[in-house]
């Protein structure tokens, strides 16, 4: 008990503030590109699921791009 009360009181402000960056500098981009494909915005937040983000990658790796349909 008193090793998870000492590890609560060492998160620091600054940890924080680097997990909010981190989401925002994976977040931004994903969402762009699932928006030009079609796909809901919303969708960026598998991005930060283990091995869901990996099978959705590789789906994005094979569907249909609307660029494609220019070509």
């Amino acid at each position: 008990m008193m090793d998870q009360q000492m590890m609560m009181e060492s998160f620091a402000l600054w940890q924080l503030a680097v997990m909010i960056l981190w989401i925002i500098i994976v977040v931004i981009p994903v969402s762009k590109i699932l928006h030009r494909i079609g796909f809901s915005r919303i969708w960026a937040i598998l991005a930060f699921i283990p091995l869901i983000n990996l099978v959705f990658l590789w789906i994005l790796a094979y569907i249909e791009w609307p660029v494609d349909d220019k070509a």
